[in-house]
């Protein structure tokens, strides 16, 4: 991708199908997200674990755009493809009300965080199915942590060809969108110093984190082969990069955020992956080689930004320099800005830019909300309130 940062301080499974042209004009990508929610005990705030329940109320109103995750403490929403974002954000919005209206019914509410706040979260309830049984057979005490929720933004691409060539590109740029989406600082009732502890948690499994940089798309396809020969990963689901192209449609899915706290928050990622993806395509049609930082400072990164989210320091993969955060969040919006203007996403991607400068990340106003009165309870309040505006509507 171009633009890449080179100096201390920067300068001034939803399916999502490519856009075609409008009169020789690309037209937006598509964009879908799914989204991760705890289940919670209005009263104790601990988490429940009714997620198969919530999603059967729910698939009356939503069908396909609902369903389980590996915890029972857990709901997934999902969005269908869209080219407009506004038309995306509305279905956001609607998905979380329905799920809330669906957990109300059974006297629970649905908690937009990375991480479960209160209540028990090792060993989890699994949810019932041959395929999470596999799973804790072959990953055992792995498994045992991983009521984490994420939010994973699906964008089309033409080809499997150009999915794994854009994933060259937005690797970089993993860290930034870590510190933008950081909201799981709470786990087990404490603390844990971390902006996005979801991100370490999600760390230990053995395919994850920042992907390869591959040499072509038979170099992606024979690693994926090995690995799950070798059992690493039980099937293509089970590719936990950051960032993983699809291996049945035209599409690439960037996995690496936090569930975000607010619908608007959610809205900014989405438009900024986008971006990511129409900006790395720009390069790759012009013939620009994917920057290839060295994978320990990457990795590294990713950890700086998981830890300080947007409060402190990013690691520059490029020039392994430390720079503030905000202003390293700043220079990729400046290179996005061509995209997010084609795709008429600028002005709103500013505005909630700016938001999140003011009130800070989902961390940061978790953080917040205890502060208050040094309680676990209302962090949880918080998050339920900001999660829908009328849970139980």
């Amino acid at each position: 991708m171009t633009g890449q940062p080179q100096q201390q301080s920067p300068p001034d499974d939803v399916p999502a199908i490519r856009a075609g042209t409008r009169g020789g004009v690309s037209a937006p990508l598509t964009v879908g997200v799914e989204e991760e929610f705890l289940l919670v005990d209005p009263v104790s705030r601990a988490v429940s674990p009714q997620g198969p329940q919530v999603a059967a109320a729910a698939a009356g109103e939503l069908g396909h755009r609902v369903g389980t995750e590996l915890t029972r403490y857990q709901v997934e929403g999902r969005t269908d493809p869209h080219t407009c974002l506004g038309e995306a954000a509305e279905e956001l919005r609607a998905t979380r009300a329905a799920l809330a209206r669906a957990a109300a019914g059974r006297g629970l509410r649905i908690a937009s965080s990375g991480s479960p706040i209160i209540g028990l979260v090792a060993p989890v309830p699994l949810t019932p199915g041959p395929r999470y049984a596999e799973s804790l057979s072959l990953f055992r005490a792995l498994d045992d942590e991983q009521s984490a929720c994420a939010c994973h933004v699906h964008v089309g691409v033409a080809d499997a060809h150009e999915a794994v060539q854009v994933s060259n590109h937005l690797r970089p740029w993993l860290p930034t969108l870590t510190a933008l989406a950081a909201n799981s600082p709470y786990w087990d009732g404490r603390d844990t110093g971390y902006a996005s502890w979801r991100t370490t948690t999600w760390g230990r499994w053995p395919v994850a984190g920042p992907p390869p940089f591959f040499e072509s798309p038979a170099h992606f396809q024979d690693l994926v082969e090995e690995l799950i020969l070798t059992r690493a990963v039980m099937d293509h689901g089970g590719l936990y990069w950051d960032i993983r192209p699809s291996h049945h449609l035209p599409t690439i899915e960037v996995r690496v955020a936090d569930a975000a706290l607010t619908p608007e928050d959610t809205v900014l990622l989405a438009a900024v992956v986008r971006a990511l993806v129409a900006t790395a395509l720009d390069a790759i049609r012009a013939g620009e080689p994917a920057p290839r930082p060295a994978p320990e400072i990457l990795r590294a990164a990713c950890w700086r930004a998981a830890r300080d989210g947007l409060t402190g320091h990013a690691l520059d993969p490029f020039t392994r320099r430390l720079v503030p955060q905000t202003a390293q969040i700043e220079h990729m919006l400046r290179i996005l800005a061509p995209a997010l203007r084609r795709n008429g996403d600028l002005d709103l991607v500013r505005a909630h830019w700016d938001r999140l400068r003011a009130q800070g990340s989902g961390a940061e106003r978790q953080r917040a909300a205890y502060r208050q009165r040094s309680s676990l309870y209302d962090v949880v309040d918080h998050v339920i309130d900001a999660t829908c505006s009328s849970q139980t509507s």
